[in-house]
């Protein structure tokens, strides 16, 4: 895909575990928010540890220059959300758009089409 102009954007947002905790807790306390909770994330929550090593590894294994991964900080949930937009917004920026050009057949006839359109409303 990269190799036919398409830009690949990777986003890891990165949860610290204290902030993880957090958010178990409110779905605990919650009950609007219980059903997101699952006592699986406790135990795999005891693997934190292995899992930053899994995703270390995942990230250096498959970034590349054509295709970085971003590694967000993702406990405050706006701020986060504004650095993803921002890189987003950085990367459209560098594409080459632009409105397509009418012909010079076709700009003339816009007087035409406009007449009959106003016809139309009337």
């Amino acid at each position: 895909m990269a190799r036919n102009g398409t830009i690949i954007l990777k986003f890891f947002l990165n949860v610290s575990q204290l902030e993880q905790h957090q958010r178990f807790l409110s779905r605990v306390q919650d009950p609007e928010k219980n059903w997101k909770f699952s006592s699986g994330d406790i135990e795999e929550s005891q693997l934190w540890d292995k899992y930053q090593h899994a995703y270390q590894q995942a990230l250096s294994h498959t970034s590349r220059p054509w295709a970085p991964w971003y590694i967000i900080p993702a406990d405050d949930k706006p701020a986060m959300r504004a650095i993803v937009s921002e890189l987003v917004l950085q990367n459209m920026q560098q594409l080459p758009l632009a409105f397509p050009q009418l012909s010079a057949e076709d700009q003339q006839a816009l007087p035409v089409y406009e007449a009959l359109l106003n016809k139309d409303l009337k």
